[in-house]
């Protein structure tokens, strides 16, 4: 086994890891954010921490974060820009109220910025 193989496993197990951390560790981090982000303590009720709002983001947030991961593992910017419209056509009719659209918005900005954080120090191994 040559220093060549050596890199390209080590390129290789980076991009596998950066994958797994987007998909594994996305929900907390937007967890995190909405907790952040809840007006409850100002005695604002049906905020975005509300998880009544938009029901069913965890998972798809999984499947957002693995779609950003490996559209930009693939080096496609069209890619991405197709997963997030197709994640923001997708929940239009439930975005009217000011809380689901702004818990769309931190949960998605949230998430897709964490894919793209582990996939970029992924791309900094190769």
């Amino acid at each position: 086994m040559g220093r060549g193989n050596a890199t390209d496993g080590l390129v290789e197990a980076a991009a596998v890891a950066g994958f797994l951390a987007a998909v594994a560790g996305g929900g907390p981090v937007a967890t995190a954010v909405l907790r952040v982000a809840d007006p409850a303590a100002a005695g604002v009720s049906g905020g975005p921490q509300d998880p009544e709002i938009l029901r069913g983001g965890a998972w798809i947030g999984v499947l957002e974060r693995a779609a950003v991961a490996a559209t930009l593992l693939a080096g496609s910017a069209e890619g991405l820009v197709v997963v997030l419209a197709v994640k923001g056509l997708g929940r239009y009719a439930e975005l009217r109220s000011p809380a689901a659209s702004e818990r769309f918005i931190l949960g998605t900005l949230a998430s897709a910025l964490w894919a793209a954080a582990c996939v970029g120090v992924a791309v900094l191994v190769r």
